[in-house]
């Protein structure tokens, strides 16, 4: 296999861009919707704690190995693997890893975009100025009928798309970095103009003795397995969008160094956001327990009640709507690349139609809260449940798995240490055991878990 110095399909101008791509990738609707709501399902401070140890002994080693080896192939996830897999794996069947993350990219978007669309929505309210002096009552009754209603739901989700697939279609120097160049500065700060509103209204201590009081009595082994899902799901793990993000890395850039500050940055909006979204829970009487709509809830009372709230609350819903979309880019680079080297058809012409075939299966959670709501696949799971499920609990492991054990045991040492700056020794070790090592074993843990070998055992 040929060594190539750059992508075909595109390069980072610098080093920044690319962490911010990579941290606009990875912090997203993860970060700032779901990792709140499933705190609150999961009793705070245990699951904390377990998130933030599966982020340093899994994501942190799977996201510098994913990132090594798009660099070292720098084609599509499945070229990589595929020429990868050949050179140093002794077969071609590696590439079956690019393929797995392809479909896991499209098969998140499917519903990751739905909720894309509810942000929109909220974008367009605040800017209205709907919920100035709401109370929570009207907050909670307002997105009860908003996803009540299909042909809104579906409305906003298919703008969210169009933005999305015309944002993909301009390639990387004018489409990817152009997206997160200035939204992510933007959103730590609305988010801490969030969290300021929480403290002064004072659930702030609430908040913090909520997510940081561990009390392991309150976890199940699903609340450890969640936390677990959760680490690739937020880092953008095991779908092959790092992969591809690190095809477009420059030689001289340190993947290490690189790896660190986005997982930090990923870690700090997440629990950031936990605060701030559980200190105004807190003070407007809210379930912290309040599922998929806690955000939305907890962030339109607190601009509504605030000097200039329609203004910073239509800012921060904008660029939650941009750490969004950044996110949503990610989830369809595996499978456009593939299929412009597959095909050599055009980028554009091929980000029109993966965004179509996204499109046709979101309608499915689309409709998962309306008029198909009482629809379930299985074990009273909607559509929408289900696809959740299917990527957290099945897809995300595997490619994860995949990814930790060919880094680990087939790449040589040597090519790793000279992608990592890292000269044969303990250092070198420790990384390759990391990843080869403890980080698969804890996927395989929460695979086993998540199709009942634990509970059988517990039993």
């Amino acid at each position: 296999m040929a060594e190539f110095t750059e992508s075909r399909h595109g390069m980072w101008s610098n080093r920044w861009l690319f962490i911010l791509a990579a941290t606009g990738s990875a912090v997203g609707l993860g970060n700032i919707w779901k990792f709140p709501y499933i705190t609150g399902e999961n009793g705070g401070g245990a699951f904390v704690l377990i998130y933030l140890i599966c982020i340093a002994v899994i994501g942190i080693p799977i996201m510098l190995a994913e990132v090594t080896i798009g660099r070292m192939g720098r084609l599509s996830p499945y070229g990589t693997m595929l020429s990868l897999g050949q050179k140093f794996g002794g077969t071609k069947y590696w590439s079956i890893l690019g393929g797995v993350g392809a479909v896991t990219g499209i098969t998140i978007l499917s519903f990751y975009a739905v909720i894309g669309g509810w942000v929109l929505y909220y974008v367009f309210r605040l800017l209205l100025g709907e919920f100035n002096g709401a109370d929570s009552e009207f907050v909670e009754g307002a997105f009860t009928s908003f996803v009540g209603s299909w042909w809104q739901v579906a409305g906003w989700f298919t703008l969210f798309m169009v933005i999305t697939t015309s944002i993909v279609a301009r390639g990387v120097e004018k489409g990817l970095e152009i997206a997160v160049k200035w939204t992510m500065p933007f959103l730590f700060i609305l988010l801490l103009v969030v969290l300021v509103y929480g403290i002064f209204e004072g659930g702030f201590g609430r908040a913090v003795s909520f997510m940081f009081t561990v009390d392991f009595s309150v976890l199940k082994p699903s609340s450890i397995l969640e936390a677990m899902g959760h680490a690739f799901f937020t880092l953008s793990l095991g779908m092959g969008a790092i992969m591809i993000y690190g095809a477009y890395v420059p030689s001289d850039v340190s993947l290490r160094g690189t790896v660190y500050i986005v997982a930090a940055a990923d870690t700090v909006v997440a629990l950031v956001a936990g605060l701030a979204v559980f200190s105004i829970a807190y003070a407007y009487s809210l379930d912290p327990a309040g599922g998929v709509g806690l955000l939305f809830q907890t962030t339109t009372l607190a601009f509504g009640n605030l000097p200039l709230g329609s203004f910073f609350g239509f800012l921060f819903f904008l660029t939650v709507s941009f750490a969004t979309l950044t996110s949503a880019i990610s989830l369809t680079e595996p499978i456009i690349t593939w299929i412009v080297e597959a095909t050599n058809a055009s980028r554009a012409r091929v980000s029109i139609l993966i965004g179509i075939v996204v499109w046709v299966l979101g309608l499915g959670s689309v409709f998962s809260f309306n008029i198909w709501s009482d629809f379930h696949l299985v074990e009273g799971k909607t559509i929408f449940d289900f696809l959740d499920y299917l990527t957290q609990a099945w897809l995300f492991p595997v490619g994860g798995l995949l990814i930790g054990i060919f880094a680990g045991f087939f790449l040589p040492k040597s090519a790793l240490g000279e992608q990592w700056g890292i000269s044969e020794g303990w250092k070198l070790t420790i990384w390759t055991l990391l990843i080869g090592v403890v980080a698969p074993i804890c996927v395989l843990i929460v695979f086993a878990g998540e199709i009942g070998v634990i509970s059988l055992v517990a039993e």
